[in-house]
């Protein structure tokens, strides 16, 4: 078993020997409330690093940080599409 660094291998054993015991479906609902958890929590550390960001740049930076300037770029303007369709 891989030993993580900041789990004890008899702690680790427990958590593994929990998760075995869940169903696909429960352990697909926790690693969606654990993304979940994540994704909020590195958006808290871009908010606080710059409080004058507005929740779209947040997002955006976040993107851009977890997924690449490409993708983020072209998030970038299909938002701005998005808006001027709107103003029509």
């Amino acid at each position: 078993m891989h030993q993580h660094s900041d789990t004890a291998r008899e702690a680790a054993a427990v958590q593994l020997d929990l998760l075995r015991s869940k169903t696909p479906l429960q352990r697909w609902s926790l690693a969606l409330r654990l993304s979940d958890q994540v994704i909020r929590a590195s958006k808290r550390a871009i908010a606080r690093a710059h409080p004058e960001w507005t929740p779209g740049q947040i997002n955006e930076y976040y993107i851009e940080l977890h997924y690449g300037r490409d993708l983020a770029d072209a998030v970038r303007r299909y938002v701005r599409v998005g808006d001027d369709s709107h103003r029509q």
